[in-house]
C-alpha cells in the first residue's frame, strides 16, 4: 500500500498483514505522478525488508519510495510474510 502518510496504528495494522506500508517521497503524490490507482505496481529494491526507499514501477510510470518499516520487529515480521506466519514458525522452533 502506498499512502503519502500513515497513523502509527494503522501502519502497523498493514504490516501485521504482511502488507508493506510505502509513503510517496516529500512532494510526491497520486496527483502530482499523475496516477489513478489502477496502474499495476510493482516494487523492487526491498532487500529482505532492510531498504528504506524502494523503486515503485506503476505501469510506465517510476518513482522512489520511503519503505516504512520502522523498526527491526516490524522487518522481521515482512520477512516472515505478517504476524501469523511469524508467530506459527516461532512456535514450530520450540
Amino acid at each position: 500500500m502506498i499512502a503519502e502518510s500513515y497513523e502509527r496504528i494503522h501502519r502497523s495494522n498493514l504490516l501485521m498483514m504482511g502488507i508493506l506500508p510505502l509513503q510517496f517521497l516529500p512532494g510526491e503524490s497520486l496527483e502530482s505522478l499523475g496516477l489513478t490507482g489502477r496502474e499495476e505496481f510493482s516494487v523492487t529494491g526491498l532487500e529482505n525488508g532492510d531498504a528504506r526507499e524502494v523503486t515503485v514501477t506503476a505501469d510506465e510510470v517510476e518513482f522512489g519510495a520511503t519503505l516504512r518499516l520502522d523498526t527491526p520487529r516490524e522487518r522481521e515480521y515482512v520477512r516472515h510474510g505478517g504476524i501469523l506466519p511469524y508467530v506459527l514458525r516461532r512456535l514450530l522452533a520450540e
